[in-house]
């Protein structure tokens, strides 16, 4: 494999966390992992130095002819959602996509894209508090609210600045498998994946007691995904009622314990496509699914292709 040129954007005004977090992902070095690392560039839309939030300045060594050549195309924020995009660069945007580049913004990045022309008819996100400028600017992206994140085609989409952290580690995971973004998460001491379709946030914050209960409950879910489990026996574990249990749980992960569980069984099944040559069937087994079709079944649901297929892709990789 081929390293990947990664090239970010910066500008003047640059929202410095959603920066650090793709520094983060794909500028450090990486010798513990036995793939090759990405190969990162950032290129500057204004003239250096650039102001960067907390009055830090940043010298970026390349212009927007960076773009040319960039496999991935990362915009990391966007300093005004009421100031367009300039002409400059929607022009390189839409040539980058011409010649099959991705792209991955965070948080109101979104907007340049869509500036661009490039996201009509696709689905997207934005943090919730740009969700409804979103929508009414641009009627012809198909906005979904309250998401970590949206993929569509060579788009991911992050919400509010953290889900970034959780949108690019996606992007490492489709690109070297679990169990290099695994390792990448753990020198993060992040979890290692929250999937795009949880909430946002919590619409009512939970009481401290009631948080610490149901949090060590999803904890141990965690673990014991495959075994069996009803809403009685999981609200006893967290002394509740079922009622109050079932409330909390979606209020919290954005799902009910019956999605969760499928996702987290999902997710655990590609790790095992990853890293072993376990028949389909024990491998439904093991991650709790029972019978191979149910797996395929919900396996291609959630990540769009089926298990042989998806092991096919990236066993080798991983």
């Amino acid at each position: 494999m081929k390293k990947l040129r990664v090239v970010a954007l910066a500008f003047d005004r640059l929202c410095t966390f959603e920066f650090g977090c793709v520094v983060e992902i794909f500028a450090l070095e990486r010798p513990e992992l036995d793939v090759p690392w990405y190969d990162f560039r950032v290129c500057s839309l204004d003239p250096s130095p650039l102001r960067a939030a907390g009055g830090i300045l940043v010298e970026a060594e390349y212009d927007l002819d960076a773009l040319i050549d960039a496999d991935i195309i990362v915009l990391p924020g966007w300093r005004d959602t009421d100031e367009p995009a300039p002409a400059p660069l929607c022009d390189a945007l839409r040539a980058a996509h011409a010649r099959g580049a991705r792209f991955a913004s965070i948080c109101n990045g979104v907007f340049l894209l869509a500036e661009a022309g490039l996201l009509d008819g696709r689905r997207a996100t934005t943090h919730w508090r740009y969700m409804e400028r979103l929508i009414a600017r641009y009627p012809h992206i198909r906005v979904e609210p309250d998401r970590l994140y949206v993929e569509d085609g060579p788009f991911l989409m992050s919400a509010g600045s953290a889900a970034g952290l959780d949108m690019l580690l996606h992007l490492v995971r489709s690109d070297h498998g679990t169990a290099v973004a695994n390792s990448v998460a753990r020198r993060l001491v992040i979890p290692p994946h929250r999937d795009g379709g949880q909430a946002q946030y919590v619409s009512q914050p939970m009481p401290r007691h009631d948080n610490n209960r149901l949090a060590a409950v999803i904890d141990w879910l965690h673990v014991h995904a495959a075994e069996t489990h009803t809403v009685d026996a999981l609200a006893a574990r967290a002394a509740m009622s079922p009622r109050t249990f079932l409330r909390q749980f979606k209020a919290a992960t954005g799902k009910s314990p019956y999605d969760w569980l499928i996702a987290r069984r999902v997710d655990m099944a590609r790790s095992l496509l990853e890293e072993s040559t376990m028949p389909l069937a024990q491998l439904a087994e093991a991650v709790g699914m029972g019978a191979v079709e149910t797996l395929r079944h919900h396996f291609r649901r959630l990540v769009g292709v089926s298990p042989a297929v998806y092991r096919q892709r990236f066993a080798a990789v991983a």
